[in-house]
């Protein structure tokens, strides 16, 4: 009987954290393809502190130029702050007006595409937005294997942006990324064909 029981408690450790890892944990591939930018949110679903921790926490897996990490989070999660940022977004306002988080992406000049203070090549500061970027697609899709959705959005006020969230004069106020439950399924739009962007030499 003890044997059995043994058994039993191995099989458990082996085969249930794999069961719960296929059903909580989407494949890369079905998060390529389920990722979609999203303009109409749940406003009955929710997002937790502790959900954008996480969340925010492998956007900081992203390379960088040497490592500089130039890209900044500033979270809006409180009702007076999301109202504030909605205001901000332009014509995007009533598309986001359910999601409940809104974030703002920065990158701190003069970090990325330096070397000893001068710009490495001709790219220069271009290499923060780069990097930005990078941050930004970690998110988006670490984002969609949490389950959630996101839009970025480049239609916003930087300069209120910044007052409201007292963002330091060297860094660069990149986008908006709303967080949030897609409200319906979006139609997958068209992709330019494979041979428009890719040579092979």
């Amino acid at each position: 009987m003890n044997k059995l029981l043994v058994l039993t408690a191995l099989a458990a450790l082996f085969v249930l954290p794999g069961c719960a890892q296929q059903k909580n944990s989407p494949s890369f591939d079905e998060v390529l393809n389920s990722r979609r930018s999203i303009r109409n949110y749940d406003a009955t679903k929710k997002i937790t502190e502790q959900e954008v921790r996480t969340l925010l926490t492998a956007a900081q897996e992203a390379p960088s130029w040497a490592n500089q990490q130039p890209t900044k989070y500033y979270v809006a999660i409180s009702p007076e702050k999301l109202a504030a940022v909605q205001d901000l977004v332009g014509s995007n306002k009533d598309r986001i007006k359910n999601a409940p988080v809104l974030i703002v992406s920065t990158y701190e000049r003069g970090k990325s595409g330096f070397f000893r203070g001068n710009p490495a090549n001709e790219v220069g500061d271009g290499w923060g937005a780069y990097d930005n970027g990078l941050s930004n697609c970690y998110l988006v899709l670490q984002a969609r294997a949490m389950g959630f959705d996101t839009l970025i959005m480049g239609m916003r006020d930087a300069d209120k942006l910044r007052a409201l969230f007292a963002i330091p004069e060297n860094e660069t106020v990149m986008a908006v990324i709303a967080l949030g439950y897609r409200a319906a399924e979006p139609v997958q739009p068209r992709h330019r064909p494979f041979d428009d962007v890719v040579k092979f030499y």
